[in-house]
């Protein structure tokens, strides 16, 4: 116990985010879940900050969120949560138990695969004016969260476990922001007990709700 405190007293990392990405804000909440100090470094993606050769230097895809703890650098949200994870030891966030990291494995999958082009692809037309149709990315929203409500009706967190883990902060920002994409999330009652349960857990912090007009860069 001692040494993990001394960790969490020791610890600073830096976070380039943007308060309107979803995948920013998993690393935002997790880091904050788990009360690891963070500095929040603002990258404008408006300005194409994320296409300088500065940041190109940390992540050469040019997205964010990027986390440099120290110097080392973890660029991919989940990726950034599988690393913090890891660096604090085993804990009810990514058990030890191979049948228990699996299933969180395969709903990180999820998060980056069908979320992203579901929820996210949605949300990205309506408040960024991405190309996609809207008709094709809402269905593919719906089609995941009906997966995610049938999951949930059984089970208090998403990979099955008593307590939450990564997976749960994998989905829940796109999940709770998927009415900004015109994905209505009123049938989904499973899905809204869910979200109620991750937004009281200790030191949550809300993602950004806000409508702008922000160009290319915003998710990874």
């Amino acid at each position: 116990m001692y040494l993990f405190n001394r960790f969490f007293r020791e610890c600073s990392m830096k976070l380039y985010y943007h308060p309107l990405s979803g995948h920013a804000h998993r690393a935002h909440l997790f880091l904050s879940l788990v009360g690891l100090p963070h500095e929040l470094t603002l990258v404008d993606l408006a300005a194409g900050e994320q296409r300088t050769p500065e940041f190109l230097r940390l992540n050469a895809f040019g997205e964010i969120p990027v986390l440099d703890d120290d110097g080392t650098i973890i660029a991919d949200s989940n990726a950034i949560l599988v690393y913090v994870a890891r660096k604090m030891g085993p804990s009810h966030w990514l058990p030890e138990d191979l049948v228990t990291e699996a299933e969180i494995q395969r709903w990180l999958s999820v998060a980056a695969g069908k979320i992203t082009y579901g929820c996210c692809a949605a949300r990205l037309v309506t408040v960024f004016g991405a190309s996609f149709n809207p008709e094709e990315v809402i269905q593919r929203a719906h089609d995941t969260l009906k997966v995610i409500e049938q999951t949930l009706l059984g089970r208090t967190w998403i990979a099955g476990t008593q307590e939450p883990t990564i997976a749960d902060v994998a989905l829940y920002s796109y999940v709770a922001r998927a009415p900004e994409g015109s994905v209505d999330l009123s049938e989904y009652k499973a899905i809204g007990r869910w979200l109620q349960r991750t937004e009281s857990l200790e030191r949550f912090v809300p993602f950004a709700n806000i409508v702008a007009d922000l160009k290319t860069g915003e998710a990874q």
